[in-house]
């Protein structure tokens, strides 16, 4: 299951819709994202995507999960907009047999999204400074652990 909109989202009801009928899996292990706040005071998170890039390339990452884990089922939420903080921005959820596989899963497909999810992200600050969000050597060195 992937979703990317601007309307917010209860993680906890979409964590009960996707375990539901869950019959295969011995574990279900989720994340969600928060907009947190900056040493400079945070008003706002804007997040641009292109809808024919960004579904897609979610897609590939939860099919490449799905292979890798055995996976029985995932769930990817992604809000776009303007996102103040303290809002909820995005949440991953795998489902599989085993807790090993779904807590893999889970922080493969965070890691993806985090730096390969074509997502453009801009800070605004309080006092109006406007500064574009990049993946940070630590997201990119995150991603060497799944090659």
């Amino acid at each position: 299951m992937l979703r990317v909109d601007a309307a917010a989202f209860d993680p906890g009801a979409e964590l009960n819709a996707f375990s539901a009928g869950l019959t295969t899996a011995g574990a279900v292990v989720s994340f969600t994202g928060i907009v947190r706040d900056t040493p400079a005071g945070l008003a706002a998170m804007e997040i641009e995507h292109y809808p024919a890039m960004t579904g897609p390339a979610i897609a590939e990452m939860q099919t490449t999960a799905a292979r890798r884990w055995d996976l029985a089922a995932s769930l990817v939420i992604h809000r776009h907009g303007r996102l103040e903080p303290g809002e909820t921005i995005m949440m991953v959820a795998t489902a599989a047999p085993h807790r090993a596989a779904a807590f893999a899963a889970t922080e493969y497909l965070m890691d993806y999204l985090k730096s390969r999810a074509p997502f453009w992200k801009k800070e605004i600050a309080r006092d109006g400074t406007e500064t574009w969000v990049a993946a940070t050597p630590e997201d990119e060195d995150a991603l060497s652990r799944w090659d």
